[in-house]
């Protein structure tokens, strides 16, 4: 049975949990231990699994024509990561999911995910509760994208983020906005001095 202790912390954050409905919980989640840059998901491959971190970072990216690295997601401890088109469709995914760190994380397939909702109903209320906030997170990040200068997103993204930006490799960040790495080093500089 996987430890999922600091899953349950996160969903009493947003949903009551008997402990009796705890206990099943952990009957649906595969621990994994994942090493520094080891693959969760490649590109073009089913995407079968949706990742809570527990501890590291998860990066999901995709390749450009040119072969560069376009992260389009980071999870950090707390977090979901997985491609929910894909994982919904049991389809191929375009995105990679990577650690970025040694990282632990619970697996959940889709299959046991309807499982779960059946067997603890509580649980479906807690997804829709993070899905709403990412739905808005990302509503937000378009606004961002659409509306502001290169360097209003970063600060506006480190002011809403910082645990974030303190937490995340500079080199993601700057992906996640689009920035080349020396580009965010420059709009860094330029706000300390």
């Amino acid at each position: 049975m996987a430890n999922i202790g600091p899953l349950i912390s996160h969903v009493r954050q947003f949903v009551p949990l008997s402990s009796t409905e705890e206990a099943q919980l952990a009957t649906f989640f595969e621990d994994r231990t994942l090493k520094k840059k080891e693959l969760l998901l490649e590109a073009d491959q089913p995407c079968t699994h949706t990742y809570f971190v527990k501890r590291g970072i998860l990066h999901m990216y995709f390749l450009t024509e040119k072969g560069a690295e376009q992260t389009v997601q980071v999870a950090i401890e707390n977090w979901w990561l997985t491609d929910q088109l894909a994982y919904r469709r049991q389809s191929p995914s375009p995105f990679f999911i990577r650690a970025v760190e040694k990282s632990e994380v619970l697996a959940l397939t889709h299959a046991q995910q309807t499982e779960m909702f059946a067997a603890v109903p509580a649980i479906e209320s807690y997804f829709r509760h993070i899905f709403e906030i990412a739905y808005g997170a990302s509503l937000h990040r378009q606004k961002h994208f659409l509306g502001l200068s290169k360097e209003e997103i970063y600060h506006q993204f480190n002011d809403q983020f910082p645990e974030f930006v303190q937490r995340v490799p500079q080199y993601l960040v700057a992906s996640l906005l689009g920035f080349t790495p020396e580009y965010l080093s420059e709009i860094r500089s330029k706000r300390r001095s």
